[in-house]
């Protein structure tokens, strides 16, 4: 597989604009929530590019790599909190929007743990990374043995 373009040098305002989201997400949400909310969605997507980069950037601020490999089975695992948990269930319903919403039982969940502001800035986190996973798929972005490009 090869690249199709690098989108950055094709409309780099467009990818600016969302390089902003990405900066308001990684302010506005709690860090480690939001490394798993990354890796979550861009497994759920599958996106290679993506998954490599969010593994490393996690691990790199401190991430437990067991944890890290629970993420796609997160279901089943005891190593996330009731916080993280509500998080990583919200980023399966958003990223998978088309499939019926987000039940009333998983927005509960997310509120029980964070106030309306904090929800939003989550659900922003959350759709920034399905946009960046849409991007890299899309342009076949090949992952590196490690790149610190935000995506």
């Amino acid at each position: 597989m090869s690249e199709r373009m690098q989108l950055e040098k094709v409309v780099p305002a467009a990818f600016r604009a969302v390089l902003g989201m990405e900066k308001y997400s990684s302010a506005n949400v709690e860090p480690a929530v939001y490394e798993l909310v990354k890796l979550r969605a861009s497994m759920v997507n599958g996106c290679a590019y993506c998954v490599n980069m969010h593994s490393h950037d996690a691990m790199a601020a401190g991430e437990d790599p067991q944890r890290l490999f629970q993420v796609a089975a997160w279901h089943d695992s005891a190593v996330f909190t009731p916080k993280e948990r509500a998080a990583l269930a919200l980023t399966d319903e958003v990223t998978k929007i088309a499939d019926g919403g987000v039940p009333d039982e998983v927005w509960a969940q997310a509120r029980e743990h964070w106030s309306e502001e904090e929800v939003a800035n989550l659900i922003i986190a959350i759709a920034t990374i399905n946009v960046w996973n849409r991007i890299q798929i899309t342009t076949q972005r090949v992952p590196q043995s490690y790149a610190t490009t935000p995506a």
